[in-house]
C-alpha cells in the first residue's frame, strides 16, 4: 500500500493533514500513514469538551485539546502513542470499512500481538483495548483512524479524561471507558514506539513506494489547521449542551449554582442557598448569559458585576472558581 510521511506532532494540524488526504488527495488506490502527537487530548466530533475533558488538569500541565472530525469518543495521545491512517476511494462501505480495519489487525498479529477487533471501535488484546478507531465517509471515499497505545502515561490518561465536578449530565456522546493495554506488554523486542512504527510501516508498505505532497499541498493543510482546527469556535464551539452544578460554604453562606454550556456559551445560569447579599442574584446570573464559557471572560465579567453586592464579602475570584 503506498505511504504518506507525516512527522509532525501538532494536534491541530494533525486533524487538518487527516481531512486533507480524505477530501483533497488524489487516490487510485488507498493510502496509508503512521503519525504521533505531542501531550494532547482529541475529541470526537459529537462531544463536549466541558463535559469529556479535565480541562484545568490540561492548562496546568500544557496538554493540547483538539477536536476530529471522526465521531467517537476522547483520546489522550502523547508520543508513546502511535496514530494509523488509512485513505482511499470506496465503492462499497460495508465491504472496505473491515478490509481497512483488517489491515492494521494483521499487521499487529505478524508482529506477535493477538489483536482482535471488538465492539463498536476498538481493537483488544487479552480482553484489554490497545487501539481505538473511528471512520469518515466523504462522497466516495472513506477514512479510517485510530491509536495504537505503545507505551502511553496512564497516569496522565486517567486525570485528562476525569472530568472535576460534583454532579453533571451532557447530552453529546460520553466516552467508554474500558480497561485499556500498552502494547509494549507484547512486543518485548521492541524498546521505542519508533522501532514499532518502522516496523507496522514495512509491513503496511511493503514495496510500494511513497506519495509525496509538494510545497502546495504542505501550505494547505497548514491554512486548514489555522482556518478551522485551532479555532475556539471549532475545539468549544461546537460543544453540544452540558449541564453542571457546583456547591460551596462562604462566609455569606452557602452559594449553589446551576448552569449549563452549550456551543461553549455560559446559559441558564441560576444562584440558589442561604447566602446573603443586597441585591438578587438573578441579576448577577443574567450578566453571565451568553458569555464564553472561559476562565477569563468569566472572572473578567465577575470583577465589573461587582459580586460583594450579589454575596456578601465574596469577591470575584472565588465565585469564578466556583463556576
Amino acid at each position: 500500500m503506498r505511504y504518506l510521511v507525516n512527522d509532525c506532532t501538532d494536534a491541530c494540524r494533525n486533524m487538518a493533514f487527516d481531512e486533507f488526504a480524505l477530501e483533497s488527495l488524489p487516490l487510485d488506490e488507498p493510502v496509508f500513514y503512521l503519525w504521533r502527537n505531542a501531550p494532547s487530548v482529541i475529541i470526537g466530533l459529537n462531544q463536549s469538551a466541558y463535559a469529556e475533558v479535565n480541562l484545568p488538569y490540561l492548562q496546568e500541565h500544557g496538554i493540547a485539546l483538539a477536536r476530529r472530525v471522526t465521531g467517537g469518543g476522547a483520546v489522550y495521545h502523547d508520543l508513546q502513542n502511535l496514530n494509523y491512517t488509512i485513505v482511499g476511494k470506496s465503492c462499497d462501505l460495508n465491504a472496505d470499512y473491515p478490509d481497512y480495519l483488517h489491515f492494521m489487525v494483521n499487521a499487529l498479529r505478524q508482529l506477535g500481538v493477538p489483536a482482535e477487533l471488538s465492539g463498536r471501535n476498538d481493537i483488544m488484546v487479552d480482553g484489554r483495548k490497545c487501539s481505538g478507531y473511528a471512520k469518515r465517509v466523504w462522497k466516495d471515499r472513506l477514512m479510517v483512524h485510530g491509536t495504537l497505545m505503545f507505551d502511553v502515561d496512564l497516569e496522565t490518561l486517567r486525570e485528562v479524561l476525569s472530568v472535576p465536578g460534583s454532579k453533571m449530565a451532557a447530552s453529546g456522546i460520553a466516552s467508554v471507558r474500558s480497561k485499556v493495554a500498552n502494547l509494549r506488554e507484547y512486543l518485548s523486542q521492541y524498546s521505542d514506539v519508533l522501532m514499532l512504527k518502522d516496523a507496522l510501516h514495512s509491513i503496511l508498505a511493503g514495496d510500494d513506494m511513497e506519495l509525496s505532497l509538494n510545497a502546495g499541498q504542505q501550505e494547505a493543510i497548514d491554512s486548514m489547521a489555522d482556518r478551522k482546527f485551532r479555532t475556539w469556535d471549532w475545539i468549544y464551539g461546537k460543544s453540544p449542551e452540558a449541564q453542571f452544578r457546583a456547591s460551596q460554604k462562604f462566609a455569606c453562606g452557602t452559594v449553589e449554582v446551576c448552569w449549563s454550556v452549550r456551543h461553549g456559551l455560559l446559559e441558564d445560569v441560576r444562584f440558589s442557598g442561604d447566602f446573603l447579599g443586597n441585591l438578587p442574584a438573578e441579576g448577577l446570573a443574567a450578566r453571565l448569559n451568553g458569555l464564553r464559557y472561559d476562565k477569563a471572560a468569566v472572572f473578567a465579567a465577575l470583577q465589573d458585576a461587582r459580586v460583594q453586592e450579589f454575596f456578601d464579602g465574596l469577591d470575584a475570584k472565588d465565585l469564578a472558581g466556583l463556576l
